[in-house]
């Protein structure tokens, strides 16, 4: 699928990005979590930014001048105005990674980067970019750099999943102001009121440790990361996914 004119702009600075990681160095590292942190900033923009006719949503004019001038806030407003575009996305996760680049802008050259954070924060910023631009991204990328963005896809894919599940169980959850629990917050209610088996639960929970450790940064997805991994991630969506459509017929 071509990339929209109004993505173009995003989509080429995360493209330098992870460019700049295929010949691997320290000057190289930093300046690939800069480049990926300002094509996430970008991309943000300018979804935010676009005509209703485009996005179907409508952002005050004054509101989207003062949130743009705060991470925090862009990320606030994203969570407000495209909840549903970014299910998956763990947006406490880009802000995490947005101070590590702050940290390596204002403190120079003396900061060095491991290239794990680097690959990380780039899927997670190719994963909100194709959730926003409904754009698939195809760039050239190592082989362990490819498994670690079909688990991260995968993963999204697994949430969204999820958060159906738990709205066909809305009733049996809390809420947080009135609010609807996130997915990986609901799950854990979800497993306590016995709507996953067992054997389901502990797949889960070892995926959902496997996902943090990864992006967290605990473990080396080079090691972390393999087909069978994402075969397993894909196998319990897909079970899900069936159970939600056999539940659906009862109610037809």
């Amino acid at each position: 699928m071509a990339t929209q004119p109004w993505a173009s702009g995003p989509r080429e600075i995360l493209e330098h990005g992870i460019a700049l990681l295929r010949k691997d160095s320290d000057k190289n590292r930093r300046l690939a979590l800069l480049s990926v942190d300002n094509a996430v900033e970008l991309t943000i923009k300018t979804y935010l930014g676009l005509p209703k006719r485009i996005n179907g949503i409508v952002v005050p004019r004054k509101d989207y001048v003062e949130f743009s001038e705060s991470f925090p806030k862009l990320l606030d407003a994203l969570e407000q105005y495209a909840s549903l575009k970014i299910a998956g996305i763990d947006l406490g996760e880009i802000e995490w990674f947005h101070r590590l680049r702050n940290q390596l802008y204002h403190q120079g050259n003396g900061l060095t980067v491991d290239r794990d954070k680097v690959e990380v924060y780039s899927e997670l910023a190719k994963l909100l970019f194709e959730s926003l631009f409904e754009t698939v991204l195809s760039f050239e990328t190592e082989d362990q750099h490819q498994l670690l963005g079909e688990f991260l896809a995968s993963w999204v894919a697994f949430e969204r999943v999820i958060a159906e599940v738990s709205l066909q169980h809305i009733d049996k959850l809390s809420t947080l102001g009135g609010r609807t629990r996130p997915p990986m917050m609901a799950i854990n209610e979800l497993i306590k009121q016995g709507v996953f088996k067992p054997s389901d639960a502990k797949e889960i929970d070892d995926l959902r440790r496997l996902r943090n450790e990864i992006v967290h940064g605990i473990v080396d997805h080079k090691t972390a990361v393999n087909k069978p991994a994402i075969q397993r991630l894909q196998r319990i969506t897909e079970k899900l996914r069936a159970s939600l459509a056999a539940e659906g017929a009862k109610d037809v």
